[in-house]
């Protein structure tokens, strides 16, 4: 019985990998990254995510007015964010509505994009090269760990690099047809409401047609393209000119961009890059950081044997190769840009792996190598210390091995801290029971989504639970935002911070806790803080350990009823 592989069951068997690495397991890691600013407001669509120092405009125009009152919100406010634009929080909302509201649920669609995106490569490594280049780009882009990270987090660019791939698969369709300019356009519309990056095509692009298809410029379908683009982030656009005429500075995002410092964001999180020098300095240590060595060995042979091809024959080779060449420039430059952080490192990574292919998928081996299946063997230890360093880094929950031959940084972009056993601490505790008491809150949109919390466990019927909950401060931002404030905004239940509580106590009486009604009080302490004194009522008894995957306590809950 013969049994041979086609070019399409290779292809099968690359998404297979793609996507089981990218599934499996998607929950695990803690949400202690950028993805939680996304998912927490794409939870409800609100433009609000508790940053004291970077407030929104949803915080300005929208004090309480009264319960079940309309928001006081200008229209326009509706059609972004102070800092990004709507897509990915809209795309989570309606993953969330179908698959709960869970890491899973907002970390769906990051992960089915990067299967996509390893699809999308192996069409673009075969327009440009081989069917052959292709199906190695796409491999690499699959096992690879850094475009995996990317794609188990609920991000932004996860989104970003499909769009940038499929708005160049479409561009290289329309060097043969250029009816398809109109695609580029629209999927770069798309991607700019996933984040304002994606906007690094316009000069790519179009650079490339002014020196290789200047007539292109002067197509119809090349104005359509730039129509639907604008079209389609009209929003952004709108919301920008509503927010100049109210304000007389622009979003987040471009407000920096131009040198605006607007009083309202003195603090600007994120956008700490330091000079240039400082980025340039950092590149190479950041990709050492966040791809495997292996991988970055087998970019630094393509790049050499790219300069021994320049070095024989620069016309045929830069022919060949203008268009990756080019794609990869403006690459570094936007990273350069912004700052070659983990995340934004990512959009590299397709190029790399497609330099990789175009170069070694093209070379001419001697007789020998393939007479003794040497490049097989070759090809598979790679791909299987690829595969390693991937469930190593990824999929296990805790890597083991020194960095970088065998554990990479990028791991504590989604680390096992333990913020996930405590949500599902209080997902179990909660679970099936309503707010009885609720705190007042300072915005009208935030007094809209409690009222629509409490009658929305009216309406199932849920149980009446007169809970507080109360933590001490050592906590991540991001981790609280998801693990604790969530339970606050979006389902009412009074959750405050140590300190605040015991102001409460100072100023209202050592007895206002069971005064105001509450019956539970649950008081969250991690374990590397030290409490300052005696917390009186909240640390009697016995608590609850709650451990990490690792069987480390970083959580002590203590429960305290109080009888009638």
């Amino acid at each position: 019985m013969n049994f041979s592989l086609t070019k399409k069951d290779v292809l099968f068997f690359i998404l297979i990998a793609a996507a089981i690495f990218r599934i499996y397991g998607l929950s695990r890691g803690d949400t202690v990254s950028d993805e939680v600013f996304m998912a927490f407001r794409g939870l409800g669509m609100i433009d609000f995510d508790m940053a004291p120092h970077q407030t929104t405009p949803w915080e300005w125009w929208d004090p309480v007015i009264g319960e079940n009152q309309p928001s006081a919100l200008p229209f326009w406010t509706k059609l972004s964010m102070h800092d990004h634009p709507w897509g990915v929080p809209l795309t989570q909302n309606l993953s969330m509505k179908i698959f709960g509201e869970s890491n899973f649920g907002f970390r769906l669609p990051s992960a089915l994009l990067g299967v996509a995106s390893v699809y999308v490569l192996y069409l673009i490594g075969t327009l440009l090269y081989t069917e052959w280049v292709g199906l190695i780009a796409a491999a690499l882009l699959a096992i690879t760990v850094n475009n995996i990270y990317i794609s188990r987090l609920g991000m932004q660019e996860s989104y970003v690099i499909f769009a940038v791939l499929l708005a160049v698969y479409y561009f290289l369709k329309s060097l043969r047809d250029p009816k398809y300019l109109l695609w580029v356009g629209i999927i770069m519309g798309i991607g700019a409401e996933m984040k304002y990056t994606t906007l690094i095509l316009a000069p790519l692009l179009i650079t490339y047609l002014i020196l290789f298809r200047r007539e292109y410029l002067k197509s119809k379908y090349f104005w359509q393209g730039i129509g639907a683009c604008l079209l389609i982030f009209s929003p952004t656009i709108i919301y920008n000119i509503g927010l100049y005429r109210a304000t007389g500075h622009l979003d987040f995002q471009f407000s920096h961009i131009l040198g605006q410092y607007p009083p309202e964001w003195k603090v600007a999180p994120g956008k700490e890059i330091g000079t240039l020098a400082h980025r340039v300095k950092e590149f190479v240590p950041r990709l050492i950081q966040s791809n495997s060595w292996l991988f970055l060995m087998a970019y630094a042979g393509a790049l050499l044997a790219f300069i021994v091809s320049l070095a024989k024959n620069m016309k045929v080779t830069l022919e060949r190769h203008k268009f990756i060449i080019l794609a990869t420039i403006f690459i570094i430059l936007l990273l350069l840009l912004v700052g070659p952080s983990y995340r934004f490192l990512t959009m590299l990574t397709p190029f790399m792996a497609l330099g990789i292919a175009a170069f070694f998928g093209q070379i001419k081996y001697p007789e020998f190598f393939r007479k003794n299946n040497i490049l097989i063997i070759l090809s598979a230890v790679f791909m299987l210390f690829e595969i390693f360093y991937t469930i190593n880094n990824q999929i296990a929950y805790y890597p083991v091995g020194p960095f970088p031959w065998l554990s990479s940084n990028v791991r504590y972009e989604n680390y096992n801290w333990g913020y996930n056993e405590l949500d599902e601490y209080l997902n179990n505790e909660l679970g099936g029971k309503m707010p009885a008491i609720t705190f007042d809150v300072k915005y009208q949109f935030l007094e809209n989504l409690r009222v629509e919390a409490i009658a929305a466990g009216k309406k199932n019927g849920l149980d009446l639970y007169p809970a507080l909950i109360v933590y001490e401060g050592n906590f991540d931002g991001g981790a609280k935002l998801w693990a604790l404030d969530r339970y606050n905004i979006y389902h009412g239940w009074p959750v405050i911070d140590l300190e605040t509580y015991l102001r409460y106590l100072r100023e209202q009486g050592f007895d206002y806790v069971e005064r105001s009604g509450f019956k539970v009080v649950y008081f969250i302490q991690s374990t590397n803080w030290v409490p300052p004194g005696d917390l009186g009522i909240l640390t009697v008894g016995t608590p609850e350990s709650i451990y990490n995957k690792r069987g480390d306590q970083v959580f002590k809950v203590y429960k305290t009823t109080f009888h009638e």
